[in-house]
């Protein structure tokens, strides 16, 4: 098995994780999204991630919320191979899977320190920003790569395709 798998962890084991981190005075940093094909946009915006804290913590949405969210033809990849794509990155120090449409309940049960999302999203609408300030964390919105999206790169994709099939 290789090393890097062992950042992959049930809730409850990550829970763990975070408290022992905690203990030893390390600021937890939570984000999260589907990361289906990952991409530039997404490794950029998650080594930014880390320079929050001590200890990032990256949150997938399960293949059943996917599909739930994007319709039956996501995702691309399986909740197994994004979250083992996102623990082979360096600066990654946790994955955990969660089978809810939206991380409020995995940020209520982790309670990170500090939630990280990109600056796509306004403050209000960040879902777990309201908790994580209540309890004296803090929320950093993070500048994206213009024009770099899973949704762009399917839709290239397809012209492609289309293109070559004309």
């Amino acid at each position: 098995m290789e090393e890097y798998l062992s950042k992959i962890k049930t809730q409850s084991a990550m829970k763990k994780v975070v408290e022992k981190a905690k203990g030893e005075g390390k600021k937890i940093v939570f984000t999260n999204g589907c990361f289906d094909i990952l991409h530039q946009g997404h490794v950029r915006y998650l080594s930014e991630a880390k320079k929050c804290g001590d200890y990032l913590i990256v949150g997938i949405n399960s293949d059943e919320s996917i599909r739930n969210i994007k319709g039956n033809n996501r995702p691309f990849m399986t909740e197994g191979a994004r979250a083992e794509l996102l623990a082979a990155l360096c600066f990654v120090d946790g994955v955990v899977i969660f089978p809810e449409e939206d991380p409020l309940a995995i940020i209520k049960y982790l309670q990170p320190h500090i939630l990280v999302k990109g600056a796509d999203w306004a403050e209000d609408k960040i879902i777990g920003a309201e908790f994580i300030k209540k309890t004296g964390g803090d929320v950093k919105r993070i500048p994206l790569i213009p024009n770099i999206s899973t949704s762009n790169i399917i839709r290239r994709i397809i012209d492609l395709n289309s293109a070559q099939n004309s």
